[in-house]
């Protein structure tokens, strides 16, 4: 299905054609004053979702039948920092993706998937530094004061 490109000013002037075009396919509308939108039909829409959530059903249902350190290895190829997690941790990432997907498809936010992926890379970045894991590890005595707010990775 391509994706045809019109000016926001198009649309204004002629919105039966622009309608015609979406029901070919979708339609990117250029703004200069902002991101373009895209124009696609309902039914489109709809069966994306549709198709999201079965898609992410059918994942937990593999990865649920799969031996723990299958399900992890599973995802190794496309995330391939989680060779660094420690084994137990894979399998409790292939369970956390699998939920995320799933949630995330049922909900049509895929923050949630992708917050999921950030935690874990992050997670697999202080084991890969020895240093920073076993500072992270404890024993932790006194106070170390006020904790800074969360920063965008």
């Amino acid at each position: 299905m391509a994706t045809t490109e019109v000016q926001w000013s198009d649309l204004q002037r002629d919105p039966k054609s622009v309608a015609a075009l979406a029901d070919e396919g979708e339609v990117r509308v250029r703004r200069r004053d902002g991101v373009p939108l895209l124009l696609t039909r309902e039914d489109r829409s709809q069966s994306a979702a549709d198709g999201a959530v079965t898609a992410a059903r059918a994942l937990r249902n593999v990865l649920s039948h799969l031996p723990r350190e299958l399900a992890a290895k599973a995802l190794l190829e496309e995330f391939p920092w989680v060779d660094v997690l420690p084994e137990e941790e894979q399998a409790q990432f292939a369970m956390d993706f699998a939920r995320a997907f799933q949630a995330s498809a049922e909900l049509g936010q895929w923050a949630v998937l992708a917050q999921t992926v950030l935690e874990w890379r992050n997670t697999a970045m202080v084991h890969a530094d020895p240093e920073l894991a076993k500072k992270l590890s404890g024993p932790f005595v006194g106070d170390f004061g006020a904790v800074p707010a969360p920063t965008d990775c």
